[in-house]
């Protein structure tokens, strides 16, 4: 039979007894509820039923209530798991290859066969996951995208954002560093959640919606992500636009891993645009990362890290006319360029710099976690994120502006999270979550060659010419 994977709803539906975390924490875990009948659809009470996660050996063992439900809380994201349903006078059945979606509770209804006399010598019937069996429920309008999704759709750019834009209610600003509009609200009102973590723009200058230069965590280290509009739990918080949350992947029995390398330069661009030839300054970019997962106490005890590098150049258009730049400032020749440089250097006795070309720059960032499977009722996770990124960037970049190098400035941020999760089912009712996390960012804003010098403005005809440090720095 086919296998299938689905997407359900938030295992808080199902909760008798709760820990409520704080406003700005967001789900990191899937759930499973269901319920037992008979041949004749009437419920079983007492049947025992074990939920198995194969990838890690870690085991819950339920029974049914009265009218033959059960459920089953903060259960790792994806799969495949497999549930085992038996009780007295009827034959044993296994449900395989269930996965969990993040945030989503899966509806199992499951029936014992009439049974027969040949069924009565089988050890077990086995069935295999299909849409009959399997249900969703939702929280709220909202998109999950699985492991298999991540791995097989066209990410250029490594970046979640590439993998949301398929939710046709999610558009990429191009204009404005790819932000992610939610329903057409600025990318400013929205959240982005890595396994519980906030990480947002705290300073609010990003109009790619990170507190860092670009995505803050490998690409490689996502197990599951969702993008939710409205949430209708209380665990969510800190936007009014759209959370995209996201959850990292954990270690497993088997080892695994991968690894990855790309490549680009201005020969492998084109050199012309309406037929007109651009002088683009030389340049190289190269991106490269790898991931290992895999069992420290087989069953018990598992690590995964992830690790990405970028290194490339910031690329800027823009020169006097006639200079065969991408972006030439009209008005602004290549005479007053020497002129205004000069009698900067003579009278101020300041070198405001030439003209802004390809400047390096380089993004790092890396994810540890740890998963431990403490008993049958007791799981628990922990996790170190850490990114640091510098970009050199324009103060002021109208087509009707321009700027001596000297007038630009580098701005960057290091990111270190950390989260620690704790997951109890203490009673059949009563099912706890502790999650404690930690998220710092240290911003850098830097004029390229100091502020011994202040902004200077030159007017040429339409054009404004910048030296000196900027106002802002």
């Amino acid at each position: 039979m086919k296998n299938w994977k689905f997407s359900g709803g938030l295992a808080a539906a199902a909760m008798t007894a709760a820990i409520i975390m704080p406003a700005d924490a967001q789900v990191t875990t899937s759930a499973i509820r269901g319920s037992v009948v008979d041949a004749q659809g009437a419920a079983v009470p007492n049947a025992n039923i074990v939920i198995s996660d194969t990838r890690t050996g870690f085991t819950r063992d339920f029974q049914s209530s009265a009218t033959g439900g059960f459920s089953a809380r903060g259960m790792n994201v994806g799969g495949p798991y497999s549930v085992e349903v038996s009780a007295d006078g009827f034959q044993t059945i296994r449900l395989d290859g269930v996965f969990l979606q993040l945030g989503d509770t899966t509806n199992l209804n499951l029936a014992f066969p009439a049974a027969t006399a040949d069924e009565r010598t089988l050890e077990a019937v086995v069935i295999t996951a299909n849409a009959g069996a399997v249900g969703q429920t939702a929280i709220g309008p909202s998109s999950t995208f699985d492991l298999a999704t991540l791995q097989t759709s066209p990410v250029i750019n490594r970046d979640l954002k590439d993998i949301v834009r398929q939710d046709p209610r999610v558009f990429l600003d191009l204009a404005n560093q790819d932000g992610i509009q939610c329903g057409g609200a600025s990318p400013r009102f929205n959240s982005l959640t890595v396994d519980g973590v906030a990480l947002n723009d705290g300073f609010g200058l990003n109009d790619n919606g990170y507190p860092t230069e670009r995505s803050s965590f490998p690409f490689d280290a996502i197990e599951n992500v969702s993008v939710e509009l409205a949430p209708y739990d209380v665990n969510y918080g800190i936007f009014t636009a759209c959370n995209i949350n996201a959850v990292t992947k954990s270690g497993t029995n088997e080892f695994h891993g991968s690894a990855f390398f790309d490549y680009t330069d201005d020969s492998l661009q084109g050199d012309t645009l309406s037929g007109e030839t651009i002088d683009r300054p030389s340049f190289d970019e190269q991106r490269y990362g790898f991931s290992l997962g895999g069992p420290i106490i087989k069953d018990k005890l598992f690590f995964f890290g992830s690790y990405e590098y970028f290194e490339g150049f910031d690329i800027f258009e823009r020169g006097p006319e006639g200079s065969g730049a991408g972006t030439e400032v009209e008005g602004f020749t290549q005479a007053d360029f020497d002129r205004i440089r000069q009698i900067s250097q003579d009278v101020y006795d300041y070198d405001p710099g030439g003209i802004p070309g390809a400047e390096p720059t380089d993004d790092e960032k890396y994810l540890l976690r740890l998963d431990w499977n403490i008993n049958d009722n007791h799981r628990a996770t922990g996790s170190y994120l850490y990114n640091n990124a510098i970009t050199t960037t324009e103060s002021d970049g109208d087509d009707n502006e321009f700027e001596y190098f000297n007038h630009l400035y580098g701005r960057g941020a290091e990111l270190k999270a950390y989260t620690a999760q704790v997951f109890s089912d203490w009673t059949p009712n009563l099912s706890t979550e502790f999650r404690y996390s930690y998220n710092e960012v240290d911003f850098t804003q830097r004029s390229v060659a100091g502020t011994d010098f202040g902004e200077v403005q030159v007017e040429v005809e339409d054009a404004t010419i910048y030296l000196g440090a900027d106002d802002s720095r």
